[in-house]
């Protein structure tokens, strides 16, 4: 039972750990940059000077992206606890972030005071997108008042100063996970939409006016989170089990690379259709929910959480 005393956010089972690790694209081995038997860290973003982003206890916290040193708090004031939503702002310097209040806040990178961003208009806001310009934020818009809240999400656009909000997607899936392609001409997210087993995500495209909706996976997967690269020449998806109902924790999922000829937004749903397993892991929600590549597109990291001793 939780007590006073326990943090925000979700926390280790008995003899659980938690890895942070980085996928290298050129020899496709995996790393183990961090491991922690005390703290439950999640959802890795990678800055342009060589740091990940990840939270844990309802905060952020910053390391080495090569392990030299142990996560370090981030001190953003003002912000009620995060989850496992944060996205960085191309200027280098911002991160914008979702918190238990279901609101959007964005703070500096550095530490400091935040600044909410989205509005009481009586919704759930769940962040995962920025533009390549910087100038609009893509999240997911619940309806608290519906008769199945997580069936309501859909995709909106709105300004970083928490203006012109627009709706992306109209048709309840649930969606989630958007974000743009490099390029700014797709928003890349997972829905359920098409599909007549409840909670079948699949992934899809639609353009940011909300035009041109098209599935991308068609399989027995349960697919969630596609991050393309930032040099848009490969992407990332996270596939549960068929019949996983939303983006459970502690399940044995797939990573899944995808590569085509051109850029990801040139990829339609063949390219997309032949994504191959990179990785199998225990983990899924927390693993890969924010996008984890590096700058260059050269790996990009993840976490898992396993369960018993390390092998010797």
């Amino acid at each position: 039972m939780p007590t006073d005393t326990t943090p925000p956010g979700r926390v280790l089972l008995e003899g659980q750990r938690c890895r942070v690790r980085i996928w290298n694209r050129a020899d496709r081995s995996v790393t183990t940059v961090h491991e922690s038997t005390e703290r439950l860290y999640e959802a890795p973003n990678w800055t342009s000077d060589g740091r990940l982003v990840l939270n844990a206890d309802g905060v952020l916290w910053t390391m080495p992206s090569d392990g030299a040193s142990a996560p370090e708090r981030v001190a953003i004031e003002g912000v009620p606890p995060l989850n496992n939503d944060h996205v960085l702002d191309p200027d280098g310097v911002t991160v914008h972030v979702s918190a238990e209040d279901f609101h959007i806040w964005s703070a500096p990178l550095a530490g400091g005071p935040a600044t909410r961003v989205t509005p009481d208009d009586g919704a759930m806001h769940f962040l995962h997108g920025v533009s390549p310009d910087g100038t609009e934020l893509a999240y997911v818009r619940l309806d608290p008042d519906g008769d199945d809240v997580w069936s309501s999400g859909t995709i909106h656009v709105l300004a970083v100063d928490g203006t012109a909000d627009r709706a992306v997607t109209t048709a309840p899936g649930p969606a989630d996970g958007p974000e743009w392609t490099p390029d700014g001409a797709w928003i890349l997210f997972n829905t359920a939409q098409f599909e007549e087993a409840p909670g079948h995500a699949q992934i899809a495209r639609v353009r940011p006016d909300g035009t041109e909706l098209e599935q991308l996976t068609v399989d027995e997967h349960v697919n969630w989170f596609p991050h393309p690269t930032p040099t848009g020449d490969a992407a990332v998806f996270l596939s549960f089990p068929p019949g996983t109902q939303g983006h459970p924790a502690d399940e044995r999922v797939r990573l899944r690379l995808v590569t085509g000829p051109g850029t990801v937004s040139d990829w339609g749903p063949a390219v997309w259709q032949a994504a191959e397993t990179i990785v199998e892991l225990d983990g899924g929600q927390g693993t890969l929910n924010v996008n984890g590549w590096a700058p260059d597109g050269s790996a990009f990291a993840f976490v898992d959480y396993p369960i018993g001793a390390p092998a010797r």
